[in-house]
């Protein structure tokens, strides 16, 4: 999360949290569906068996022997199964009869099964003698019989059960012997059979996982968990205890494996779509409010915005540039529009301007107009475009300014602070420390330093130093209404619930209509369990600044851990509403992406809809910029993408299990 977005997101530490309890709770990412259907309970018989399977490579012997593999489902297709020359030539030892136009007689499936049971018995043999190759060629030997017995397995339920135990086992001996992408073969010829073939499928993941083919892996997972679920509905219906298939940690160590090379891949595209200069676009600035909320977080923002009011209004500045006759007065009417364009909270035209104004004067290489500039405009023009490059995430060319800056102002301490920023954003955070460290060296009074300072400790998991350097910024300036909050960010991330109120009993007096107060207050109540008043503070929240994204994400998980009157679910309608208006107000808020996903997901009526989602979360990674902002969506987006895959391969039209 960069800089100016923490300075901004005030009340992350609920949706932090929420999200922790949302990926602990998760195992098919069907988070929803199991916090309300599956109960704690006695383990069932048969989510036992696949935790064990999952666990452990199966022997021959409990393939063969096992009661559930016997009765293995008939298959509805019949589906070629591969050869090779050591089968043909051991099949040869019997007479070699072609199935005709006709059906099979009783005695031509008499004899078959006898023949396939003197094969069988060889195969078992060569399997304890740990002679797995050649038990897999004599299994391969049975299989071709039968096909070349049998036109329609269809026909003969017996014979296709037949065909998938040996094709079960002789997957079993390929794995065994190393040849696992033979095995793998097998396992989906099964599977194209019986889709319920719960052995094939373990295998399957467990190969998949061998061979490092770790998404496709994660497909089986979801769908032994969505047969599971499929098979436990009425169960689910009822709120009968059921305990689900797969464990936590086996989806874990998936997604450790999966995560990192797709942020890595998704990061790489980003750059070269928004990469500085050699990027093929310019990064979007972020929402009005998120601006605002860190040009108010730096104590010269009175002053500009009373330079920007004496100005004059847009109008008149604009015929003034129209009729500027040198380069000079280009540059410093631009400031002032600029300037009185941020007045108005009109951004991207501020922007325009000021980039306008650094273009003139990056030109000027024998320095004239730099010269002829009056008072600190070219500091000024340095410093509003290196603000504008860092809300763009152009972090070396937000350094170069503001460093250019500092050269020319040295003992300006609000430019080292804003420098401090882009080092936090590029993961320099001793160099950011620094920064810090030199500007209150300049100024022990500097309350910028301070606050953002603090704001740094907090991202280091350093509390008490954030503490200090928040109380006394708030010795220095009372009415520092994000200090005060910050400060009550601390004391709830201490579990100082009485800290974290009284301070936000003094920050509703600096500023009752605050929405971040009332967001703030609204978390507090979150924490103490109790949703109603909660929610009502986020409602407020919303009253103050219908622009700010957060209390309507805050609301919607609110809403999520609220008991409806009558019982039931929570209302997730409600929640997509308030998710869907947060990123209408702020289309860079990346954690209403995440959960708007899920909720999306959990009321999906057919797999059209759940595809949706992953168009969702793309939308919400165009806006990310880092790392760590990337990963939250990109790990729902690989768990959204496996379930509508598994769904699929089930031949299921929907994943909703209600």
């Amino acid at each position: 999360m960069s800089f100016y977005t923490n300075m901004m997101r005030s009340s992350s530490a609920l949706q932090t949290r929420y999200l922790a309890m949302l990926f602990t709770g998760l195992t098919s990412a069907l988070f929803l569906l199991y916090k309300y259907a599956f109960r704690p309970g006695r383990p069932d018989p048969r989510s036992t068996k696949l935790l064990e399977d999952l666990a452990n490579p199966k022997s021959i012997n409990d393939d063969e022997d096992d009661d559930d593999l016997q009765k293995g489902g008939p298959g509805s297709k019949n589906t070629p199964v591969h050869s090779n020359k050591a089968s043909s030539s051991s099949a040869s030892s019997y007479p070699a009869e072609e199935a005709d136009d006709g059906e099979e007689s009783e005695d031509t499936i008499n004899q078959l099964h006898r023949q396939i049971e003197d094969i069988d018995k060889r195969g078992k043999a060569l399997f304890k003698k740990k002679n797995f190759l050649e038990a897999a060629e004599v299994f391969t030997e049975a299989v071709d019989l039968i096909y070349s017995k049998v036109k329609d397995l269809g026909k003969h339920g017996n014979l296709n059960k037949q065909t998938v135990t040996l094709m079960n086992n002789r997957s079993a001996m390929y794995e065994k012997g190393g040849m696992p992408d033979l095995a793998l073969l097998d396992c989906e010829a099964i599977l194209e059979m019986d889709l319920t073939h719960t052995k094939a499928r373990t295998r399957k993941l467990r190969i998949l996982e061998s061979l490092n083919r770790h998404s496709e892996a994660l497909v089986e997972v979801c769908a032994l968990q969505l047969k599971f679920m499929q098979d436990n509905r009425d169960k689910l219906r009822l709120g009968i205890p059921v305990t689900p298939p797969v464990p936590q940690s086996k989806i874990e160590q998936l997604m450790a494996l999966i995560v990192p090379n797709e942020v890595e891949k998704m990061l790489q595209k980003i750059n070269a779509k928004f990469g500085g200069e050699n990027g093929s676009q310019e990064r979007p600035l972020p929402s009005c409010h998120t601006i605002l909320q860190l040009l108010q977080s730096f104590s010269g923002y009175n002053a500009w915005m009373s330079k920007a009011a004496k100005d004059g209004s847009l109008d008149s500045l604009t015929s003034k540039l129209s009729g500027a006759k040198s380069e000079e007065e280009k540059v410093e009417l631009l400031l002032k529009r600029g300037r009185r364009y941020a007045y108005h909270r009109m951004f991207d035209e501020c922007k325009n301007d000021f980039e306008s104004a650094y273009q003139i004067l990056e030109n000027d290489e024998d320095n004239k107009v730099k010269n002829a500039l009056h008072g600190d405009t070219y500091p000024r023009v340095l410093e509003w475009v290196g603000m504008c490059r860092h809300l763009r995430y152009d972090l070396d060319g937000a350094l170069k300014c503001y460093e250019t800056c500092a050269d020319m102002e040295p003992i300006n301490a609000e430019i080292l602070v804003k420098c401090a920023g882009v080092k936090m954003d590029a993961g320099k955070l001793e160099e950011a420390m620094k920064l810090f460290k030199t500007a209150l060296e300049l100024d022990p009074t500097a309350v910028d330093a301070l606050l953002h300072r603090a704001n740094l400790y907090m991202l280091q998991n350093k509390a008490k130093e954030a503490k200090a350097d928040l109380e006394l910024c708030l010795e220095l300036r009372p009415d520092h209404l994000l200090a005060r909050l910050r400060l009550a960010t601390v004391h709830m991330a201490t579990e100082d619930l009485e800290g974290a109120k009284r301070n936000l009993e003094m920050a509703a007096e600096i500023d009752p209509d605050s929405s971040e107060v009332h967001s703030y207050r609204g978390e507090l109540h979150f924490a103490q369990g109790e949703f109603v008043e909660a929610k009502a503070e986020f409602d407020r929240a919303i009253t103050c600044d219908a622009g700010n994204p957060t209390p309507y994400v805050n609301a919607a998980l609110t809403v999520m851990n609220t008991q409806p009157d009558g019982g039931g679910p929570p209302d997730i309608p409600e929640s997509i509403r308030l998710l869907e208006k947060a990123i209408e107000v702020d289309p860079q808020f990346q954690t209403a992406y995440v959960h708007l996903g899920q909720f999306k997901l959990s009321t999906a009526t057919d797999l059209t809809t759940a595809k949706e989602v992953v168009a969702l979360y793309d939308k919400g990674l165009d806006y990310c910029r880092t790392a760590d902002e990337l990963k939250d969506i990109v790990s729902m987006r690989i768990l959204t993408v496996a379930q509508v895959d598994a769904a699929a391969m089930l031949k299921m039209d929907t994943l909703n299990m209600q």
